[in-house]
């Protein structure tokens, strides 16, 4: 990717609250000022869902070396669509649907591009896309594996409610699909996690997933 977008400095504002609702509803303030044309707020936008973003990408693509791009792709969508941000969802919803996109578009070119080589060790392939180093790599390696197994579209309701917070409400409008669907996608995943846990048979996880 060519254009690379700095992750600023936390501006002098004040602190993020642990609150969900709370943080939703600054982070939301915040994106209507960046609209505005208020640069620190901008500022204050990324700072706040960084995280966040580069988290569910991660759980969603292919390539988790590429979080950090994928997370810079959505951002730059972010800005340049800003103009049509009005707040009706919160910023954080709004922000992962444009995330959402991103790795799906990620997907098509990674689809398109020849490939180059094999890889028939997988298992050091993904050892070595981890970002060792980072306080809980263990527990985050753990994870991932687990996460891998179920198939896309509940994985991605289980990161994006039991990870990431966001309710069932909001993760239907980031996948437009229904709020039953949701539910049942979340469900599943949940089955399917704890047979994994408890050391279930591949077979049953499958048909659990």
């Amino acid at each position: 990717m060519n254009t690379t977008l700095p992750i600023p400095r936390a501006p002098q504002l004040p602190s993020v609250p642990r609150d969900r609702t709370a943080e939703d509803a600054i982070a939301t303030a915040w994106a209507l000022a960046a609209r505005r044309g208020d640069r620190q707020a901008a500022e204050a936008f990324i700072r706040c869902l960084h995280r966040d973003v580069v988290r569910y990408v991660a759980h969603l693509s292919a390539d988790p070396q590429s979080a950090e791009d994928l997370a810079q792709d959505t951002f730059l969508r972010a800005l340049r669509t800003l103009h049509r941000f009005e707040g009706r969802s919160s910023a954080r919803t709004w922000l992962l649907a444009i995330a959402r996109r991103a790795v799906i578009d990620d997907f098509r070119r990674a689809a398109a591009r020849p490939l180059l080589a094999d890889t028939d060790d997988w298992r050091t392939t993904v050892e070595r896309a981890q970002p060792i180093g980072l306080p809980g790599f263990e527990d985050g390696v753990a994870l991932r594996q687990l996460l891998s197994a179920l198939p896309h579209d509940r994985r991605q309701a289980f990161v994006l409610t039991q990870l990431l917070g966001l309710s069932y409400a909001e993760t239907a409008q980031v996948t437009g699909c229904p709020v039953g669907t949701v539910r049942s996608r979340v469900a599943r995943a949940r089955t399917a996690l704890t047979a994994q846990l408890e050391g279930g048979e591949p077979e049953a996880i499958a048909r659990t997933a």
